[in-house]
C-alpha cells in the first residue's frame, strides 16, 4: 500500500486541497499527526467534507493544538512538547496520506521538524503555490528532499505560470503530477475532477 506525504514550499499553499484530491484519487485514508489552530475545523475535518468515496477513513490526529502558529510554540503553549515517540503511524490496509504541517523545516521541538516525520519508505509530493520567491522556496523543499533520498513528486498549486513550472522541473528533475488551477470553489464535485485527471500519475507513484 502507498504511504504518500504531502508537504508544501510554505504555509497557506493548498496541501488540504491537495491531499483531498489524492485521497478522493487513489481512495486512501488520511491522516494529519500535528494540528496547530482551528481545531473546529480541522484540516481532517475540511478533507471529510471535500472527498466522497465510501472507502477513505480519517485518522485522529496525534497532537491537536489550540495556536494556529508554528507546532513547537503552539505546544508550548499548551504545556507540551511534542515528542516523536509517541507519533505512531495509524494502523491500515489502505493507502495512507499524511499531511504535514506548513513547510518542511518548521520546528516541531527543539530538535525536530516536519522532515523528521517523513519515514524512509514514504513517497512526497511536494505542493507548490506561483508567489514571488516561490522558486526559490520550491528548489530548497525538492533538493534537501531528494538529497535524504526521498522519492519526490511535484503538484502545482494555482494557474499556469509557464517560466516558473519549466525551471523548477528541469532543475529538480522531479516527477510532475499536474496543476490545480485556481477555482471560485472546492467542492467534492471539483475534487473528483482533479481525482480523475491525476490518477493515473498518482498510481504510478
Amino acid at each position: 500500500m502507498k504511504r504518500i506525504f504531502v508537504t508544501g514550499i510554505s504555509t497557506e499553499v493548498g496541501k488540504t486541497i491537495a491531499s483531498a484530491i489524492i485521497m478522493e484519487a487513489l481512495a486512501a485514508d488520511y491522516w494529519k499527526p500535528v494540528q496547530a489552530g482551528e481545531l473546529n475545523n480541522t484540516d481532517s475535518h475540511k478533507v471529510a467534507r471535500l472527498i466522497s468515496n465510501n472507502k477513505s477513513k480519517i485518522h485522529p490526529c496525534t497532537y491537536e493544538l489550540n495556536s494556529p502558529m508554528s507546532p513547537h510554540a503552539a505546544a508550548k503553549i499548551d504545556g507540551l512538547t511534542i515528542d516523536l515517540n509517541t507519533v505512531f503511524e495509524p494502523e491500515t490496509s489502505n493507502h495512507l496520506i499524511i499531511e504535514g504541517a506548513g513547510g518542511l523545516l518548521v520546528p516541531l521541538n527543539d530538535t525536530d521538524t516536519i522532515l523528521d516525520l517523513i519515514l524512509p519508505n514514504y513517497k512526497v509530493v511536494v505542493v507548490s503555490r506561483h508567489y514571488l520567491g516561490s522558486i526559490n522556496h520550491t528548489l530548497l523543499t525538492i533538493n534537501w528532499l531528494q538529497l535524504k533520498g526521498y522519492d519526490v513528486s511535484i503538484l502545482f498549486s494555482g494557474n499556469e505560470h509557464p517560466t516558473t513550472e519549466s525551471i523548477i522541473l528541469k532543475k529538480t528533475e522531479a516527477k510532475c503530477i499536474g496543476r490545480i488551477n485556481e477555482e471560485k470553489t472546492f467542492d467534492q464535485e471539483m475534487i473528483r475532477k482533479y481525482a480523475d485527471l491525476f490518477r493515473p500519475a498518482l498510481e504510478l507513484l
